[in-house]
């Protein structure tokens, strides 16, 4: 289901109303003039994922880093915001069929990835982590050795933890080939089974049914409830971006902003007011 929304704050409001001076009303950009014309920018969000995209459960409102970026791009045309959720198993489809003209969905980019889609320059740089039930006495990704983990559909994280686990002689690695690899079928030293959203990987933790949780620590943190901790070791940064189709006017534009709401303080701003620093 989608939803419009929001307000921002007064500063970031402010930055977004001399970005939209700075653009014409109407842009030459063939893609952008459609968004104009169609009054709608569709941008594809996660949901669940505190401080970047959070949807309240009796509004429907969307508020976190994304959504706001979200806001601030379509302001900047001139049009409203229409928000779906996307998950990291649909949120690339969701942009090649054209349905969405913009994914802020915590998105790593990756040199991978980048071959499919564009990506804006980086909003926001995360790592990877674990997080664990306390009964289960893992204490560092050397306890993970024979284990199952939960992992996100889609996501890079399940690589990211074989390579850590590699790099820390955990693991010998001597199959692991870092283009190719596919989390449902690794099974040197550590298994992975892959979920459609973050909330069943948590139900799958508390029932042993994974005995540890991977991914960007940003996105852990709702689930780092009592008698659950994260493990010490923080593993590849993970750079986000706003994707859009590959080769798209919209591309250079998204970038643009985002370059300048880096310069300008802006995201800063953003990033501390949900308590992302």
């Amino acid at each position: 289901m989608r939803y419009l929304s929001k307000v921002l704050s007064a500063a970031v409001a402010a930055s977004v109303l001399m970005t939209s001076q700075a653009f014409a009303a109407t842009s030459d950009i063939p893609e952008v003039k459609a968004i104009q014309d169609r009054g709608v920018l569709k941008v594809g969000v996660k949901n669940a994922v505190i401080g970047f995209s959070f949807q309240d459960p009796l509004t429907g409102e969307y508020t976190g880093l994304e959504d706001s970026l979200a806001q601030m791009i379509a302001d900047s045309m001139g049009v409203d915001v229409e928000f779906t959720t996307v998950t990291a198993a649909t949120r690339s489809e969701l942009i090649d069929s054209g349905d969405l003209d913009v994914v802020l969905a915590t998105f790593t980019i990756t040199e991978e990835r980048k071959q499919h889609w564009d990506f804006s320059t980086p909003y926001f740089t995360d790592h990877v982590s674990v997080l664990v039930e306390d009964s289960s006495g893992i204490k560092s990704i050397a306890d993970l050795k024979g284990k199952t983990v939960g992992v996100s559909s889609g996501s890079s994280s399940a690589r990211a933890l074989t390579q850590a686990m590699i790099e820390a002689k955990v693991i010998d690695g001597k199959d692991f080939d870092y283009a190719n690899f596919d989390p449902a079928t690794w099974s040197d030293g550590v298994k992975f089974h892959q979920f459609d959203d973050y909330p069943a990987i948590s139900t799958a933790l508390s029932a042993n049914e994974v005995q540890a949780f991977c991914v960007d620590k940003s996105i852990l943190a709702v689930y780092n409830t009592k008698g659950r901790s994260y493990l010490p070791e923080q593993f590849s940064p993970q750079e986000y971006g706003a994707v859009t189709k590959k080769g798209s006017g919209l591309s250079a534009y998204v970038d643009n902003l985002i370059k300048g709401w880096l310069a300008d303080g802006t995201i800063n701003k953003l990033i501390e007011e949900n308590n992302l620093n």
